[in-house]
């Protein structure tokens, strides 16, 4: 870990307006090289669904997002003195984050079209979070203090965006593998701040609400079904995981987000999640392809919504795939073909 817990931050507008955040525990001082040509209009929009009860996002310019192109043309990789342009205009860096080019709510989303069903302008922010300049890599492959680093931006975006007024609920994420349809190879995540609570979210809201069920699961489970852990925060396969090797990482104490940590928690939890990732991909000898979701209080939540992070892999054999069918898709109901406590077996063999 680096000796200064300090963070830096340099803000820098693009040339079509959107903001590049350049995070490092030292400040980010190297000079702009080439910016990329502005990019489509942003025109998000949502439509109700009556038989859901719940919103639809379109966003049409979304189309043409890059898809994955070869790695010298690579968008999200440092842009060195007279390159191939990219997102990050510059030579170097430790974590970038970004306004996404092609994004699915925009601050500034324009009025929905008029319709037979309600709509309305998708307001909100996606960002993209690049963990390291280096092209290909995992989170378990990072540096410790890079992982910290990237705790610690987190926490940065989740004050900022929760603090836009038309933003409900903040959600970083990672899709990994081209199995769930990733297009861009290089390390890195996303941010998507909602201007409501999505429908998976809404049951785990209620569900804090009527009392600490996260501390509680933990009470009756014990260790049992851990993998990883220490004295701040812990890894677990949860007896009712409803993916083959899912996995929980939670703060053993109570936090509504990174935003309440301190520096022993950061360092804790980034130790957690690295050690996570890596029993994941020796599972099968393997990168897991996965979705690595963060589940932080929504606004005005804060009090009882225990901050946690839910790992979702798609192997569900070495060679086979998890796939959502009709009962998933259909009805809303997972069937998981192992059972939890064999897969918290398996993990705790693997050496990470």
């Amino acid at each position: 870990m680096t000796a200064s817990t300090q963070v830096h931050r340099r803000t820098h507008v693009k040339a079509d307006g959107r903001k590049l955040f350049l995070y490092g525990w030292r400040p980010h001082e190297l000079p702009l090289t080439e910016e990329l040509e502005p990019g489509p209009a942003p025109q998000p929009h949502l439509r109700w669904h009556p038989l859901r009860g719940e919103w639809v996002g379109y966003a049409s310019h979304r189309q043409e997002r890059t898809f994955k192109p070869p790695a010298e043309f690579c968008p999200l990789c440092p842009v060195q003195p007279g390159g191939f342009p990219g997102e990050i205009p510059f030579a170097d860096f430790e974590i970038a984050v970004f306004e996404n080019r092609f994004p699915a709510f925009h601050p500034d989303a324009p009025a929905p079209p008029e319709l037979p069903i309600p709509t309305a302008p998708a307001k909100g922010q996606c960002e993209v979070v690049v963990y390291s300049a280096a092209h290909s890599g995992t989170v378990a492959g990072l540096p410790a203090e890079r992982r910290e680093l990237m705790v610690r931006v987190w926490a940065d975006r989740y004050r900022d965006l929760l603090a836009m007024p038309e933003v409900a609920f903040v959600m970083p994420f990672e899709n990994r593998g081209e199995e769930i349809g990733v297009t861009l190879h290089h390390p890195h995540g996303q941010i998507y701040a909602f201007p409501f609570v999505p429908p998976a979210v809404a049951p785990l809201v209620e569900a804090f609400r009527k009392g600490p069920v996260l501390t509680e699961l933990r009470d009756r489970i014990g260790g049992a079904y851990d993998i990883a852990g220490n004295d701040r925060a812990v890894a677990f396969v949860p007896p009712c995981a409803r993916f083959p090797s899912e996995v929980w990482i939670m703060p053993r104490a109570f936090h509504p987000g990174p935003w309440t940590f301190d520096d022993a928690d950061v360092r804790a939890f980034a130790a957690v999640l690295g050690e996570v990732v890596a029993r994941l991909d020796g599972l099968y000898g393997k990168p897991m392809p996965y979705l690595c979701i963060l589940y932080a209080a929504p606004r005005g939540e804060e009090a009882h919504f225990h901050f946690h992070i839910q790992i979702y892999p798609f192997l569900r054999t070495a060679d086979r795939l998890k796939y959502l069918a009709g009962c998933e898709q259909g009805a809303g109901m997972f069937l998981v073909d192992g059972l939890p406590e064999q897969m918290a077996a398996r993990l705790r063999e693997v050496t990470p």
